[in-house]
């Protein structure tokens, strides 16, 4: 699977877009299917492909990464990343909490 679509490209607002908006949008979801790890895409820069979102994993917290990582990393059975094409973007607060 493509993890990021062209389409997909032009609705991710550019980095530091949202850093003033108390509770800001997360436009897509990515994760692996054989762990616990989650990626929540707030903004994206298309030149360098760095994301800044928040991040469920060994911790929860916001920060950067990239689509190169992303495309990197496995999972515990070896599966690959993969984008949530149900994923509707939702509030950051709303993602926090479910991640309690």
């Amino acid at each position: 699977m493509k993890l990021l679509t062209d389409e997909l490209i032009k609705t991710l607002p550019p980095l530091y877009s949202t850093e003033n908006i108390k509770d800001p949008l997360i436009q897509c979801k990515f994760f692996t299917p054989d762990s616990s790890w989650s990626w929540y895409v707030l903004e994206f820069d298309k030149t360098n492909e760095i994301f800044f979102g928040y991040v469920c994993g060994l911790e929860r917290e916001l920060g950067y990464f990239s689509l190169e990582e992303l495309e990197s990393v496995k999972g515990q059975l070896g599966l690959a990343v993969e984008r949530d094409t149900s994923f509707k973007p939702t509030k950051l607060s709303v993602i926090k909490k479910e991640h309690q």
